[in-house]
């Protein structure tokens, strides 16, 4: 009889490390569409409060959709076809002004200056270390623009599929929690609804504004970018734009890159023109933590900063840049769930 328990908890134990390891490898070898499948429900609930808001208004909800995903496929179709030409052709002048602008930075008097304050410091040994790491980099460079193209086309594939499912979650949102709410016991389901809709309309108004706000920053960094007669404005606004997707630090980061670009030698720009945007930042940012962000994020649950970096850090670790945008909601969510069930639990003990 040893023997024989012996063999079947073997051979369960193996059978359960052989299923969990298949899980694993599944999990791992299809990464990439459930990364697409949990953009699209992060996208279909962040257009949730506009559809709501347009059914309160007599429109059904199939023509709410319409109406929310045209609008936003018109801004996004506008954008492209405003900026990214623009930003092509930008880049296009920057990838030929590279080698005088290796010139400029290797003749550059900053360096020298830095080392008579600094005697201890070999700071023209670092700029002819970068100057030739430059230089020598142009074949890699080179091979991996092409593999930048491919992934263009596959980033392009990838947004079609997460705006197809995006548009098939938004039409079936409440059909997928009706048929999720009634997998729970009666006893529990109450309470189980309750806190699905505080997390669905939490995260929902989070991605909404924080879009809302990374394009309000896009648009009036490329609106003062080129009054302020700064390089490259539609570039710039457009990087702008791309780190203010980031929670917390990513605006902040975005005014940092484009500061620090008006401020290289042979692009054309100046000191005081570097001033004036530091100065639009400083003031843009003071705007949107009093004023844009508490109006757009009323809703969405609060999160404590040293959780928010925590989670901004992990996420990025695990899925890159898409890992940083969702790690905020999924942490909202968490908090949450302690807030409304592990803490009344443990004062119940």
């Amino acid at each position: 009889m040893r023997i024989q328990s012996s063999f079947r908890l073997g051979l369960v134990g193996t059978l359960g490390f052989g299923v969990g390891l298949l899980i694993v490898s599944s999990v791992v070898s299809l990464q990439t569409i459930i990364v697409y499948i949990v953009t699209a429900l992060f996208i279909a609930l962040g257009l949730d409060p506009g559809v709501s808001w347009l059914e309160k208004r007599k429109l059904p909800r199939w023509a709410a959709i319409t109406v929310a995903f045209t609008i936003v496929v018109a801004i996004v179709t506008g954008f492209v076809f405003a900026v990214v030409p623009v930003v092509i052709s930008q880049v296009a002048s920057v990838w030929a002004l590279q080698p005088e602008l290796a010139k400029a930075v290797s003749e550059s008097t900053l360096f020298s200056d830095a080392e008579e304050r600094f005697p201890y410091l070999d700071l023209s040994g670092v700029s002819k270390s970068l100057t030739k790491l430059a230089t020598d980099s142009l074949p890699a460079i080179t091979s991996g623009a092409i593999e930048f193209g491919i992934s263009i086309l596959a980033g392009i594939f990838g947004a079609l599929i997460i705006v197809i499912l995006s548009l098939y979650f938004a039409s079936s949102l409440n059909g997928i929690k009706s048929a999720a709410y009634q997998l729970v016991p009666a006893s529990k389901r109450t309470r189980f609804i309750d806190i699905t809709e505080q997390i669905s309309a939490a995260v929902g108004q989070y991605v909404f504004g924080q879009g809302v706000l990374a394009f309000c920053n896009g648009i009036l960094s490329f609106i003062f970018l080129s009054i302020a007669g700064a390089p490259f404005p539609a570039l710039l606004a457009f990087i702008a734009f791309l780190l203010s997707l980031i929670p917390l630090f990513g605006t902040f980061l975005g005014s940092l890159v484009v500061v620090l670009a008006c401020l290289l030698p042979g692009i054309g720009s100046s000191s005081s023109t570097a001033v004036a945007v530091g100065v639009y930042y400083l003031i843009y940012i003071v705007v949107e933590a009093y004023a844009l962000r508490p109006r757009l994020m009323s809703r969405a649950i609060a999160v404590p900063g040293v959780v928010v970096v925590i989670a901004v850090l992990a996420g990025g670790k695990l899925l890159g840049p898409l890992g940083a945008l969702l790690a905020i909601p999924i942490a909202a969510s968490i908090v949450l769930l302690i807030k409304q069930v592990v803490v009344p639990r443990q004062n119940e003990l």
